[in-house]
């Protein structure tokens, strides 16, 4: 890519991304009263973030069955009120440790 196509990407992607935060704010000017659409945008940030992290979650690791195992203990965690963090560092152990165990019995 030449110098002058990375600047018109560069620039299409900050309106891209601006027009995405721009354009509601000019044409919704009261606050939203429909509850199917309060609670509509409420959870969009949520199910984007599961949208983006669960297929990489089963994807990324050397087995997807480690992935699988670790986003199901994850999810138990998690339902049982563990934080954020016990909950990552415990996924990123089981993950280490199964991927381990799978390489030493391939080899």
């Amino acid at each position: 890519m030449d110098k002058h196509s990375i600047i018109i990407c560069i620039l299409l992607a900050i309106v891209t991304t601006n027009m995405i935060r721009v354009v509601p704010m000019l044409l919704i000017k009261r606050q939203i009263e429909n509850r199917f659409l309060r609670s509509f945008l409420y959870y969009v940030p949520y199910v984007t973030l599961a949208v983006m992290t669960f297929p990489s979650m089963i994807q990324t690791t050397m087995s997807p069955i480690s992935g699988t195992v670790a986003l199901i203990v994850g999810l138990i965690a998690a339902w049982r009120r563990m934080g954020l963090f016990p909950v990552a560092a415990i996924c990123c152990a089981i993950v280490y440790l199964m991927d381990n165990i799978i390489l030493s019995v391939v080899n």
